[in-house]
């Protein structure tokens, strides 16, 4: 931000509180922005001054998105401004699709390459396979240059039904080929994957709640079922939140009719509370919750949801905290502002929320830093807790309000697999050129086969040190953590999710100590 129009900036700033502040008073948008309207005609003026005498050249859209942005910021953490360039990705994330040909993709070498079609897909309908390049897209050339990643979507991207002539280059049979392809909705998985642990135990992972996360859970849980699971691991880890109803509808799978799952309370003290419903799909099943300390917003809601009813057990350590309510408010030019107009509580009645201060982004942001500090990540007596925020579930565990969920079991961060971000770009930069390299001969693998038996006399993991000698020299310790993100790594690219996570499950902690617990039940 340049401080020297920051004058501007509050002005424009106080304006637009005044006029935000209407708006969500209940007032009318067609009485707030009518022609006549006191406010509108404030900001109109100030605008043509600014235009008309201020003493630099300004572009008062920059400013306005500015002062917009710099009074959300003295609310809270999460009210923020979207700017419309912006706003596609952020809808298209929640709601779970997107308009295009439907391919996950990395630039090599100046090229595009296709590292998995998406199922469902325009592409993978179409024939594109995962390291095929994609040359050009009707009349743009896409290779050849210093093409950046941000860029390749509006090639790639379109309206519903627009048509997209691809050459695509193979590299596996040394071919070139041109592809004709009619743009359509693509599916945005956020359920990560599913799979059976063992003959009873059920995993799910959820990296959002989405518009399609629920119907993604509901077919991943009926099919583990189909298969015998009798328990589940609902992993949360990482989880940033999402919609509320999505939340709520997973919750209601777990807890019987009429148990309150949350409720929320606005500024006005009006209370607007969240029941589970008859239709529980997994009511009578045993259940753990894995969270961390970036499970937040609806992952905490489910987290202490079950917590409060005594459902299940949550596992990890305490959640990130964020138990504030937004509401969009489309700002008419293609940008909009999530504006906080309530607080989450879990059924004993905590708040989720951790505490933030009145310049709310001020230190916020650095709690990881600080729990570090602590200790908390590696030990449960380092959390902070209050007596006074002290409530008890319908059986009589004690939880605790403050910010984020305390988890019944406690399981410290694994500071033993830490790998730098250097060797994790490197890695998987050499996973995936010597899938890229060796595709026929690696797609004949099964999964679990692979899992067993890749690279057990290291040649692999010799050719990648070999190709990092001049730059780095890795302990023992650090090769042995190398070796298996490098494993899970080439699984990742030949296999997808599934691949990478069942290998690096071998050695997590959270599911080591489900484990655990499950053989102390029987």
């Amino acid at each position: 931000m340049n401080k020297n129009n920051l004058p501007i900036y509050f002005s424009l700033a106080v304006i637009l509180g005044i006029i935000i502040g209407i708006f969500f008073s209940g007032n009318s948008s067609s009485a707030v922005f009518s022609k006549n309207n006191l406010q509108e005609q404030k900001i109109k003026k100030l605008i043509y001054f600014i235009e008309q005498d201020y003493v630099d050249h300004v572009n008062t859209g920059e400013l306005l998105d500015g002062a917009i942005a710099e009074m959300l910021e003295k609310l809270d953490p999460h009210s923020v401004y979207i700017p419309k360039e912006n706003l596609q990705a952020v809808t298209e994330s929640m709601e779970g699709k997107f308009i295009g040909i439907g391919v996950e993709f990395r630039i090599i070498n100046d090229s595009i390459t296709v590292v998995q079609p998406i199922k469902g897909g325009p592409s993978i309908k179409a024939g594109i396979r995962a390291g095929d390049r994609i040359l050009m897209a009707n009349n743009d050339t896409l290779y050849g240059k210093k093409i950046r990643a941000a860029n390749v979507p509006k090639y790639l991207k379109g309206k519903p039904l627009t048509k997209v002539k691809l050459q695509v280059y193979r590299k596996t049979t040394d071919s070139l080929f041109v592809v004709d392809l009619t743009r359509d909705k693509v599916n945005i998985k956020s359920v990560d994957l599913s799979y059976m642990i063992n003959d009873k135990l059920g995993y799910i992972k959820i990296d959002r709640f989405a518009r399609n996360t629920y119907s993604e859970f509901k077919t991943a849980l009926n099919v583990l079922k189909k298969i015998g699971m009798t328990d589940l691991v609902l992993d949360l880890r990482g989880n940033g939140g999402g919609y509320i109803d999505i939340a709520t509808r997973i919750i209601d799978e777990f807890l019987e009719n009429k148990k309150l799952m949350v409720f929320t309370k606005n500024n006005k003290g009006i209370v607007e509370e969240y029941f589970a419903t008859a239709e529980g799909a997994f009511e009578k099943g045993g259940l753990y919750v894995l969270i961390d300390e970036n499970s937040a917003s609806a992952s905490e809601i489910v987290a202490g949801a079950l917590q409060d009813n005594d459902k299940g057990k949550i596992i990890g350590r305490r959640s990130f905290g964020k138990g504030l309510v937004q509401v969009e408010m489309d700002l008419g030019d293609g940008s909009a502002v999530r504006l906080t107009t309530a607080r989450y509580y879990t059924p004993t009645g905590r708040s989720i929320q951790k505490p933030y201060g009145k310049n709310a982004s001020e230190n916020y942001y650095e709690d990881y830093e600080n729990r570090i500090k602590s200790g908390e990540l590696l030990s449960k007596d380092s959390i902070k807790v209050v007596d006074s925020l002290k409530y008890k579930t319908p059986k009589g565990k004690i939880v605790y309000g403050g910010g984020g969920i305390i988890p019944d079991v406690f399981v410290a961060i694994d500071t033993t697999s830490y790998l730098s971000g250097f060797y994790f770009n490197s890695v998987n930069n050499f996973a995936f050129d010597y899938v890229d390299t060796n595709r026929k001969k690696l797609e004949k693998w099964k999964l679990n086969d692979f899992i067993q038996n890749f690279d057990k006399d290291n040649v692999v993991l010799q050719n990648y040190l070999t190709s990092i000698k001049e730059r780095v020299n890795p302990s023992m310790k650090t090769k042995g953590n190398i070796e298996k993100y490098l494993k899970a790594s080439v699984a990742n690219v030949l296999y997808g999710d599934i691949g990478f996570y069942k290998i690096i499950h071998q050695d997590d902690k959270m599911l080591q100590k489900v484990l655990e617990l499950e053989t102390k039940k029987e």
